[in-house]
């Protein structure tokens, strides 16, 4: 808690309070002993200064005993005023009838004579004890301290009361020292308790101001700043646990900022890794996604952060959170939609402590989309490959079935089978170098002899070949013309003539293949500011739709039955498009259905001046 403590409430305070209150209960116990320790001693001294002397009593009783009334009352007076007494003190002889006999009142000898009329002197007559009382005068305020001692006198055995001494004395002078030594000793408490108070004070600050600077440093941690420290003022317990926060202090920068580095290691890890990583808490909330992760999933980190993985995976239909605590095992799941494929490969892991308790799940999202298509390849490769090579090993097979039977003796059906035997052998022969020649340009290791040649020339030569193949026909299947439209400027380009000239044969047979009798194959070769351009179209029934971005695969026909007709082996457009991005260029094609298709090659162009064609050779 941050806010700011009262003063009443702060620990200085009620430890000055505390010991202030201690040292005025202790004054005050102390001082109530003392006062009335002083009071019972005072009085008490007082006391004993009232008693008459034992020769006194004596004299007393001797002079109440004797007959002569007049005499012994002469005597018991002069008695009286030669006695030692306390200033103030009232003192009265009466006799065993309760007559006063004499008092020490000069202004008040009238009594003598009369009886007295105390109650508590009758009783000390007729009792022969001794009787004390403190009593108070409401009407002055003044307190008074009576004693009532019996004469007794000896004869024989017994002992006779002759009277009793009344004495009467007013206690003001002894309280009036008791009370002006309590104000003398609660002067002396008061200051006493003003110094203990300032001496709490500062004791407090000495005990607070430690606890306030590891407060301070303790606040400064929790904000992320270690660099102070907390002064230590003794090897006291404060100072032990001032140099406890500054080691803590250490420890927790020191821990921090491990933790900081394996967060900033684990955040640069997830940042860069190719694959997409959820943590979820054990609710299975989501609370740590990647950027791959975001990526995949095509969402913002703000609308996965506290979801249910299920949701946010879209698999709730199919497991439940405690299907993937109990049994994690891998998903896979299709994000593909009609923009883009997407297959991912998900991973659970969970995570646990040392004591066993599942505290989360760890997700691991892989993209196998290209797998999964190189796998769906493999599996059509192998399927075309297999189909390829079946149809014409069975017609081998009939063949020489018919050859075996006998059809060798026939002097006409013989060469006709060995020769479609012949044909179906170098047919397969075709489709094995094939296979070969687009494996090694797969893999890289189809060696490119590249030469500086003329663009123009090469794609003119190739086009007269095609013709002069039309002219020497005498009965040709099909018949068809090659019209041109090329550039006058002669464009040189680094290229493996063997290879191009393969691409451009297969890109040539096909337009002628499906071109219809009589139709026209028109041939472009123009340039860009650094590209060359060469098209080829037919007239021939096009390509649909939805075949047109499969044609360069391989084994793939538009019309499968026609193509094996026409004895294709279905790897020319995609060795052709291997050879012209080994070169460097594109291959496309565009078609409209029942209206024919356009074969484009562009390869890397840079112009060259004369010099430059003279370096060059």
């Amino acid at each position: 808690m941050n806010g700011k403590i009262k003063f009443y409430q702060s620990i200085k305070f009620k430890i000055a309070l505390v010991f202030a209150l201690v040292l005025l209960l202790t004054l005050e116990i102390v001082g109530a002993v003392f006062v009335k320790q002083l009071e019972h001693q005072n009085l008490s001294t007082f006391k004993n200064q009232v008693q008459l002397q034992t020769y006194v009593s004596k004299s007393l009783t001797t002079q109440l005993s004797r007959t002569n009334v007049q005499l012994a009352n002469r005597q018991i007076r002069t008695i009286l005023n030669d006695a030692e007494s306390v200033n103030s003190a009232q003192i009265q002889v009466v006799d065993s009838n309760g007559t006063i006999r004499g008092t020490n009142q000069v202004n008040n000898q009238a009594i003598v004579g009369q009886k007295t009329t105390d109650n508590s002197v009758k009783s000390a007559l007729y009792s022969g004890k001794p009787i004390e009382k403190d009593t108070f005068n409401s009407a002055n305020n003044d307190r008074y301290y009576t004693r009532i001692t019996p004469l007794m006198k000896s004869t024989g055995n017994n002992r006779q009361v002759v009277g009793a001494v009344f004495v009467k004395v007013n206690l003001d002078t002894v309280y009036q020292q008791i009370n002006s030594i309590t104000a003398i000793y609660l002067f002396a408490a008061s200051i006493a308790i003003i110094l203990g108070l300032l001496i709490s004070i500062v004791i407090s600050r000495a005990i607070t101001n430690p606890i306030e600077e590891m407060k301070k440093q303790t606040l400064r941690i929790a904000r992320g700043d270690y660099s102070g420290q907390v002064h230590i003022y003794g090897n006291d317990e404060l100072g032990q646990l001032a140099s406890a926060v500054n080691n803590l202090s250490v420890r927790v920068e020191e821990s921090h900022e491990s933790t900081e580095s394996e967060r900033r290691r684990l955040d640069s890890v997830l940042a860069n890794m190719t694959d997409g990583v959820l943590a979820t808490d054990r609710r299975g909330n989501v609370t740590i996604i990647n950027e791959m992760a975001v990526s995949f999933l095509d969402i913002t980190e703000e609308d996965v952060m506290g979801r249910s993985i299920l949701d946010v995976l879209d698999i709730k239909d199919n497991y439940s959170l405690r299907d993937l605590l109990e049994q994690p095992d891998d998903v896979i799941i299709d994000l593909s939609n009609d923009d883009q494929d997407l297959i991912l490969h998900a991973h659970f892991s969970l995570i646990q402590r040392e004591s066993g308790f599942i505290s989360g799940l760890v997700c691991v999202l892989r993209d196998i989309t290209e797998q999964q298509r190189i796998d769906q390849d493999r599996k059509q490769f192998v399927s075309n490959v297999s189909h390829e090579l079946r149809t014409p090993l069975t017609s081998m097979r009939s063949y020489i079935e018919a050859l075996t039977d006998g059809a060798w003796q026939d002097p006409e059906l013989a060469p006709k089978f060995l020769k479609v035997t012949q044909d179906e052998t170098d047919r397969m022969i075709r489709m094995i170098n094939d296979l070969l020649t687009l494996s090694r340009m797969e893999s890289g290791t189809q060696k490119m002899e590249n030469e500086l040649v003329n663009i123009n020339e090469l794609f003119n030569y190739v086009l007269n070949r095609f013709d002069m193949i039309i002219e020497k026909d005498d009965h040709p299947e099909k018949t068809y013309s090659i019209k041109r439209y090329f550039t006058k400027r002669d464009l040189w380009v680094e290229l493996d003539t063997d290879r191009f000239t393969q691409v451009l044969d297969n890109i040539m047979n096909n337009a002628i293949k499906y071109s219809p009798d009589g139709g026209t194959i028109t041939c472009r070769l123009y340039e860009t500011r650094n590209k060359v351009i060469m098209s080829i179209n037919d007239q021939g029934l096009g390509i649909p739709r939805k075949d047109l971005p499969h044609i360069f695969d391989r084994f793939y026909r538009v019309d499968k039955a026609r193509s094996r007709k026409q004895g294709g082996t279905g790897l020319g457009l995609a060795i052709s498009k291997e050879v012209v991005e080994a070169l460097g260029g594109q291959l496309w094609a565009e078609s409209i259905e029942g209206k024919g298709s356009t074969f484009y090659i562009a390869l890397p162009y840079e112009p060259l001046a004369e010099e430059d064609l003279w370096d060059e050779v």
